[in-house]
């Protein structure tokens, strides 16, 4: 292990996350009622931890990077369920023109994973309630940004923004519009959150299903 990833807590898998995030989300004296969205793909792994040890109903908020075609690392936006978007300052001289298209097929697999995630149910109302948001990390906030926004457009009382490691950028970012931010790793240098882990495994849709209680084999919308 690099002196680097020394310096703060590597995590086992998604699971062994949650669970050191749901410790300390339990020592905030969170007001109930609570619910716990996890953001998919690899967020939802993290959240249903949470979800049960804060004996908290479990959803998702569905949110996308918006990333250009040659740099999928690099976020140069976001979009969350509601018709949300979020727009950052481009690097890349070319990103503007790209974004209008970028935007509609990140709407449109949002489209897709809400069909796919509910299988015909609506999602948890919001509404006077204290909504906990969470994802396996923040790396530049965009994603985690863009979710805050559609959860208190969709009237959540207070919004907990929360992940098992993030970059102080992203940190600061987000904790200027959540209510709470809980990050429970901040380390100096984060070039990929996947660094953090130990086992960081793609998520897919089926995980996805079967962590949220959805029969994957059922016609998306059924």
């Amino acid at each position: 292990m690099s002196r680097m990833l020394a310096q703060a807590r590597v995590f086992a898998d998604r699971a062994a996350a949650g669970a050191a995030l749901a410790q300390e989300l339990g020592r905030r004296g969170l007001a109930a009622p609570l619910l716990v969205l996890g953001l998919p793909r690899g967020g939802v792994a993290v959240a249903r931890e949470v979800a049960a040890a804060l004996q908290a109903p479990l959803d998702v908020l569905i949110v996308r990077k918006i990333a250009l075609p040659h740099n999928p690392e690099l976020a140069i936006g976001a979009a969350a369920s509601g018709g949300i978007v979020l727009w950052e300052e481009p690097i890349d001289p070319g990103a503007g023109a790209l974004f209008g298209e970028l935007r509609q097929t990140a709407l449109a697999e949002i489209e897709r994973r809400e069909r796919r995630y509910r299988a015909g149910k609506p999602p948890l109302d919001l509404r006077g309630k204290t909504a906990i948001l969470v994802d396996d990390g923040l790396a530049t906030g965009a994603t985690m940004l863009a979710a805050v926004r559609a959860a208190r457009h969709a009237g959540a009382a207070r919004i907990v923004a929360a992940a098992p490691v993030g970059s102080r950028e992203a940190a600061a970012r987000v904790r200027r519009e959540a209510d709470l931010l809980v990050v429970l790793e901040t380390p100096a240098m984060l070039f990929a959150v996947g660094q953090w882990y130990e086992r960081f495994e793609q998520v897919e849709d089926a995980e996805v299903c079967r962590l949220l209680g959805i029969d994957a084999s059922a016609p998306a919308g059924e």
